[in-house]
This record gives structure tokens, C-alpha cells and sequence, in this order.
């Protein structure tokens, strides 16, 4: 007989349905495929009251797993990608996104994401939204790291995502452009829609969305800027397209017209882009919650040859 330490119900994402369930439970997990196939053989797995073996097709809805108690044969799940948990309490959890992490399961899209990752943790969000994005109430992009918040509890999803569309919540970025800003502080106000050229890049267009970046250069470098940026909108791209067309792109940000001598002298495989604090009334008892997060390792080197 198993002895079981932990039974978990897990939402299948969108972008594992139809997968065959061990390479699924892989990914749910953050376990090794080894690992997943060794569960399902078990009979630890299972879909709608039935044991899925290792050859079968995952299906929306949930699956139920069995951890075993023998921690040396199923190690806890590690969350991928490097994602952290910065605060953490019934209502909400905000994480500190890696690049190359997503916020949720998207068409085209097999790498990590927050909300797999949290479900690894074991961590219950609120089940309110789409599917695939259920407990999610804003995005970071793939290319940008830092603070996210996710909702746990119902309250918290309804409440945050009203704040987010008043523009009550505090969204402060640190980027790296090229060259000086003159004037060293301002604001941006000019609206975003798709770029006419391409499916996978934005613009500033005259039908597009209202859009307004407040930026203020706090550090001065030979060939760029360090800039705190507080986004009084959320569009897609925003801090990279606004750069841009200001002729001031992210330094690494090659999709939107930075230097590749630059990029590749600061070694830089992505933009110069960090969200680095995030403030808000707490969605139960209205005080204030406000979190920072540190450079990761990449955008911190990229500083010290700046500087250097």
C-alpha cells in the first residue's frame, strides 16, 4: 500500500490538454518526466474517478494526484523557471517572474508559466477568470522580469481587477535606455495599437489605446539611462514602445530598435526591463501592501559594465 502524504487536485492549463499524461503531469509538477511516468504507474493519477496511465490523453478538467510520503522518491515540486514567491497570504501571492516565464498558458506558447508554477507549489488561486488564466489580473511579458500579483481568493480577483482598470495600483519599473533623455523627467502620452507591419509587434498609432508612461532618469551613463517608470496604463509593450518612438529604445531590445553592439557589449538577450515595485490596498482590509524586487542577475551585470 502507497502511503500517501499529500493529494492534490490540479487544474489541467489549457496548453497540456491532449498531451499524453505523463509528459502533462510533468510540467503540472515541475517533476522530471521519469518522475511523472513513475506516479502514473503507480495508479497515484487519476481523471474523473479513473487511474490514467502514462500513453493517455489529458482532458480539460482536474487531475488528482497522490504524493507519495517517501519524499526521496517524489521530491517536492520545484516552481520553474526560477520563480519566486515575494508575499504571501490568504488572499493574494505575488511572485517574482523570471524572464522567461509567462503569466498563463497561451496557444504556441510550451515554456513555463506563473500559474503552472504555482499550481507546482501547491498554491490555490481564485478560480474566477478564463481557464487559462484563472486568479491572474495583470501580465508581465515573457522578456520582462519582476513583481506579479496573482489572486487567491474571489474577493481578491474582483477587487484587483477593478483596481488595476481605475489605475489605483502602483506599477514602478526600472529600464535601461539608449542614450539621454532630455528632459531627464516627463511624460509620455501617446497611444498603442498593433504594429501595421506585424501580428507580434505594437506601435504608437492614432486609433490605438489610450496609453500614458511617467519616466524620470535617475542614473546617467556614457551611452544610456537608468530610468524609474510608473505606468499609468497597462498596454502590451507600453514601456518598450513608448521608448522607441521616443528614439530612445530599451537597451537589448532589438525587436524595437536598440543598438546589437550594445546589447551584445552589456550581453544583454533581452530588454533592460524590470518591474520593480508594486503597491496596492490590500483587497480584505484596504492597508497598504507594497513589495520590491531586487535585479536579477543579468540586467545587474549589464549596470556594472555600464558603470564601469
Amino acid at each position: 500500500m502507497r502511503n500517501v502524504a499529500d493529494t492534490r487536485y490540479l487544474p489541467v492549463p489549457d496548453a497540456v490538454v491532449g498531451d499524453r499524461a505523463d509528459a502533462a503531469l510533468a510540467r503540472m509538477l515541475g517533476l522530471s518526466r521519469t518522475k511523472a511516468a513513475q506516479l502514473l504507474e503507480e495508479g497515484a493519477v487519476s481523471m474523473d474517478g479513473r487511474a490514467l496511465a502514462k500513453s493517455d490523453r489529458v482532458a480539460d478538467g482536474i487531475v488528482v494526484v497522490d504524493l507519495p510520503d517517501e519524499r526521496e522518491a517524489t521530491p517536492e515540486p520545484e516552481i520553474p523557471g526560477g520563480l519566486a514567491i515575494a508575499y504571501e497570504d490568504d488572499d493574494v501571492v505575488i511572485v517574482d517572474k523570471p524572464v522567461g516565464v509567462a503569466a498563463h498558458p497561451s496557444p504556441g506558447w510550451s515554456g513555463p508559466t506563473v500559474v503552472g508554477g504555482l499550481v507546482s507549489a501547491g498554491v490555490r488561486v481564485s478560480e474566477l477568470g478564463p481557464p487559462e488564466r484563472q486568479g491572474i489580473v495583470h501580465r508581465l511579458d515573457v522578456g520582462t522580469s519582476g513583481l506579479m500579483v496573482v489572486a487567491k481568493s474571489d474577493i481578491a480577483y474582483s477587487t484587483l481587477k477593478r483596481a488595476f482598470k481605475e489605475r489605483t495600483v502602483e506599477k514602478i519599473y526600472h529600464a535601461v535606455a539608449q542614450g539621454h533623455l532630455d528632459p531627464t523627467e516627463g511624460t509620455i502620452d501617446a497611444p498603442i495599437g498593433r504594429h501595421p507591419k506585424s501580428d507580434w509587434k505594437f506601435a504608437v498609432r492614432q486609433d490605438g489605446k489610450a496609453s500614458i508612461t511617467h519616466y524620470e532618469v535617475i542614473e546617467m551613463f556614457p551611452a544610456a539611462s537608468l530610468l524609474e517608470i510608473h505606468l499609468e496604463t497597462g498596454r502590451t509593450h507600453q514601456i518598450r514602445v513608448h521608448m522607441s518612438a521616443m528614439r530612445h529604445p530599451l537597451a537589448g531590445d532589438i525587436t524595437y530598435g536598440a543598438d546589437p553592439t550594445l546589447a551584445a557589449r552589456l550581453e544583454l538577450t533581452r530588454q533592460w526591463l524590470h518591474a520593480r515595485e508594486l503597491a496596492f490596498a490590500h483587497p480584505a482590509h484596504g492597508e497598504e501592501v507594497r513589495v520590491t524586487s531586487p535585479y536579477p542577475a543579468d540586467l545587474d551585470a549589464a549596470l556594472v559594465v555600464l558603470r564601469g
